[in-house]
C-alpha cells in the first residue's frame, strides 16, 4: 500500500495543514475503493510524545451511531421489534409526559422530540439514565413524527434499551454490540462500552480527544476507564477507524462480507432510503435528509452550508454520519468508495465543518471522482 503523501497527496497537506494550524495534533484515516484499500493510516500524535498509528484506538462519537441502528435493524428482521410499533409495547414507562405516541422510527429519524435529557454519562448507571429518560416530557410544540431535530444521545439510549428488552439472549447493550455487529465483521478492536480488562490492556493505544476554545486545546477526560467502559449508543463507539470502514464495506455489498451476514440486503435498502426528507433541523438548524439512523447526502440544501456532508462530489445516494466536531464515516455506491476518518480534536462547529468539507474534497479530488 502507498504511503498517505503518495496516495492522496492534497488530503495528506490538508490534514497536515491542520495540525500546524491547531486545528487537530493527529488523524486517523481510512479510505477503500470496491473494497480495494487506498489509506488506512495515521497522522501525527495521538498524545503528546505518541505516534498517531492505524491501530490507535479512537473515539467515534456519533459516527458511530449507524452501528446501533443496524443492530436495531437485525431484530425487526427476526420479527421482535416493529419500525411502526410504539416504543411503550416494549418499555411502558417510556410513555411518562406524553411521549406515548412515538414509534421506533421516529426515533431513527429524529422526529420523536426528547432532545435535551441529559444522560449523566457516564456518571449515572445505564438504569438510572433510562429512567431519566422515560420519565422526561415531549417537547412543547412537537409535533411527533414530523417536527424534526437531531437527538444526540437520548433517542439511542431508548434504542439500546430495546435491544436488552428484546433479546432472546439476555445481552447487554455492549454485549449485543460486540457479538452481532463487531466480531461477525472482524472489528476485534472496537466496543460500545469495553470491558475493563481490554482497557487495561490496550491503554496506551487508547487516543485523547481535544476540544479546542479560544485557540487553546484542552484534553477531555475521555480516554479514561470511567468513560471508555460506560455504553452510550449514540456517541461511546471506539475503535480503529479502519473498523467503522468496515462496517461500511459490508453495508456497500449489501450487508455480507467475507461470508458473514450480518443485515440482509432490502434492510441495507431500507436503512439508506431517504425517509426523512426536506425537512428543517431544529438541532442541526439547517435542511438535513435522514434514513433509518443515517443521513443521506443533503447537498441540495447548500453544499458549502449543510452540516457534517460528504462533500460536494459525492453521489445522492451517499450514507453516513459525523462524530461531533471531529470524525466520519460513508459510503458512496456510485463510486465503490468508503471514507471515514477521525480527528483527536473537536474544533468547534464552524471550523469542523469547514475541515470537513475541505478533507473530502480533497479525498474524490486525488481518486480523480471530482466533478467539476
Amino acid at each position: 500500500m502507498e504511503s498517505i503523501d503518495d496516495a492522496i497527496p492534497e488530503t495528506s497537506k490538508v490534514i497536515n495543514s491542520g495540525i500546524k494550524r491547531g486545528l487537530h495534533t493527529g488523524m486517523q484515516l481510512y479510505v477503500s475503493r470496491a473494497g480495494n484499500v487506498i489509506v488506512d493510516a495515521g497522522v501525527g500524535e495521538s498524545s503528546p510524545g505518541t505516534p498517531m498509528t492505524a491501530d490507535s484506538i479512537m473515539m467515534w462519537l456519533s459516527a458511530g451511531k449507524p452501528l446501533t441502528a443496524v443492530a436495531i435493524l437485525q431484530l425487526v428482521e427476526q420479527g421482535l421489534l416493529d419500525l411502526d410499533g410504539r416504543i411503550v409495547e416494549w418499555i411502558p414507562e417510556f410513555a411518562a409526559g406524553g411521549k406515548d405516541k412515538i414509534r421506533l422510527h421516529y426515533l431513527l429519524t429524529h422526529t420523536g422530540g426528547f432532545r435535551n435529557v441529559e444522560s449523566g454519562w457516564p456518571h449515572l448507571s445505564w438504569d438510572e439514565t433510562i429512567a431519566r429518560i422515560c420519565e422526561s416530557p415531549l417537547e412543547d410544540d412537537w409535533r411527533v413524527g414530523e417536527t424534526a431535530g437531531y437527538h444526540t444521545s437520548s433517542s439511542w439510549y431508548i434504542l439500546g434499551e430495546l435491544i436488552q428488552r428484546v433479546d432472546p439472549k439476555g445481552r447487554d447493550f455492549p454485549q449485543y454490540f460486540r457479538e452481532e455487529i463487531c466480531e461477525p465483521l472482524g472489528m476485534q478492536n472496537s466496543w460500545n462500552g469495553m470491558s475493563s480488562e481490554f482497557w487495561s490492556a490496550n491503554k496506551p493505544r487508547i487516543a485523547e480527544m481535544s476540544q479546542l476554545e479560544k485557540g487553546r486545546a484542552e484534553v477531555l477526560p475521555w480516554h479514561d476507564e470511567q468513560h471508555c467502559i460506560a455504553a452510550s449508543p449514540g456517541a461511546n463507539s471506539r475503535g480503529p477507524i479502519r473498523e467503522l470502514g468496515r462496517f461500511y464495506e459490508c453495508l456497500l455489498a449489501g450487508g455480507e462480507i467475507d461470508g458473514r451476514r450480518i443485515l440482509s440486503k432490502e434492510s441495507v435498502e431500507l436503512l439508506t432510503t431517504r425517509h426523512r426528507d426536506g425537512i428543517f433541523d431544529q438541532t442541526l438548524m439547517h435542511k438535513v435528509d435522514f434514513g433509518m439512523g443515517v443521513i443521506l447526502d443533503s447537498n441540495r440544501y447548500g453544499v458549502d452550508t449543510v452540516p457534517y456532508g460528504f462533500g460536494p462530489y459525492c453521489s445522492e445516494r451517499t450514507f453516513g454520519h459525523g462524530g461531533s466536531q471531529s470524525s466520519i464515516g460513508f459510503a458512496d455506491p456510485e463510486a465503490e468508495l468508503v471514507v471515514c476518518y477521525v480527528a483527536n480534536c473537536r474544533a468547534g462547529e464552524p471550523r469542523h465543518q469547514k475541515r470537513n468539507r475541505e478533507i473530502v474534497s480533497a479525498i474524490y479530488r486525488d481518486l480523480g471522482l471530482a466533478d467539476d
